[in-house]
């Protein structure tokens, strides 16, 4: 009996040892991301942010629009302590619902303000723009469009591609709504579908087609081709702008909100503040060739810093991308979904 009492002493003593020597405050945290980044691209970040932090993180993936859509049906029940979208439609949906908490100013300071939301719910971690990509050998550049609404043109039937399934195109075609109004959007559409565009299920899926000569110009967003070139220096395909302010060159942002019952607020916190510090916005850059939010990283040479490429955009208030539903109607509508 006396050595049965001393042996649970001891072992008792032993857990009292280990759980003083380890840091509580962070073995305690945890942090549960809804993430419409893909894996692939995001799970190296998210492992240094373990690695620095020691805060464990869990990840639901998927594309941003089903994941904004488990939110909302999920409401106050949600596991998630962040939403991290591919794109502001998604993130305006989630705070159209009330469903963000204000962040702090010390988070949202860091950025321009084109770069938050106006309510201050969310914050841009980095950008992409809208382009058209060509062939190089197959299309003279002084012939380019100056503006999407020359691709109807009968000169680019059956050359030109585009992803109506893609979240990046619904985006685009939300904002061009905004911008045009549903009538003239929905009249490019159908204008689009009878000369001819070739429907594809992405974005690299449309840049290998025009280098396999299937078309010669593609609706894209601008850093697939920086992946395809880091394999392939002669990939024969470029790309540019329409004119500035036409609805081709829209901006587009990811960015991350944390949920009103976020059960680990601190955590949330510290990893949006991870993601916009230098080195983490210079990975960024470097690594998924996005555009970083903020303007003391080093651009790679020959790439315009994304202000720049802001001034190009239409004006454009990126909460009014939220209303997804009307576009996936009008592609229904127009028989390209």
């Amino acid at each position: 009996m006396t050595c049965c009492i001393r042996h649970f002493v001891t072992c008792n003593i032993i857990y009292l040892i280990l759980l003083l020597s380890f840091p509580v405050g962070l073995a305690a945290q945890t942090l549960t991301i809804y993430s419409g980044r893909s894996k692939v691209l995001v799970e190296p970040l998210i492992q240094k942010f373990e690695q620095e932090h020691g805060i464990r993180v869990n990840v639901r993936y998927g594309s941003s629009t089903q994941l904004a859509v488990a939110l909302l049906e999920e409401g106050s029940r949600t596991p998630a302590d962040v939403f991290w979208a591919q794109d502001a439609g998604a993130l305006g949906a989630v705070h159209r619902e009330g469903m963000f908490q204000k962040l702090p100013n010390e988070l949202t300071s860091i950025l321009p303000g084109r770069l938050h939301n106006s309510g201050e719910t969310w914050v841009a971690t980095s950008g992409r723009a809208r382009v058209i990509a060509y062939s190089i050998p197959r299309v003279d550049t002084t012939a380019l469009p100056e503006t999407i609404f020359e691709l109807t043109d009968t000169k680019w039937r059956n050359r030109v591609g585009w992803a109506p399934s893609n979240g990046s195109f619904q985006s685009f075609l939300t904002s061009m709504r905004q911008l045009k109004g549903n009538d003239t959007t929905l009249q490019w559409l159908l204008d689009m579908k009878d000369n001819g565009a070739q429907s594809y299920i992405n974005n690299s899926a449309l840049l290998q087609a025009i280098a396999a000569g299937e078309i010669d110009i593609a609706l894209t967003n601008h850093y697939y081709l920086y992946r395809f070139q880091e394999t392939n220096s002669l990939f024969p395909v470029n790309q540019t702008y329409f004119r500035s302010g036409d609805p081709g060159n829209m901006v587009n942002v990811a960015g991350i909100g944390i949920l009103n019952n976020a059960r680990n607020r601190e955590a949330a916190l510290a990893f949006i503040g991870f993601l916009l510090e230098k080195e983490n916005q210079q990975w960024v850059t470097d690594e998924v060739y996005e555009y970083p939010v903020r303007t003391d990283i080093t651009m790679v040479p020959g790439r315009t810093p994304l202000l720049d490429i802001q001034e190009l955009s239409p004006p454009l208030d990126l909460d009014d991308l939220s209303n997804l539903d009307q576009t996936l109607n009008m592609l229904r509508r127009s028989g390209l979904l």
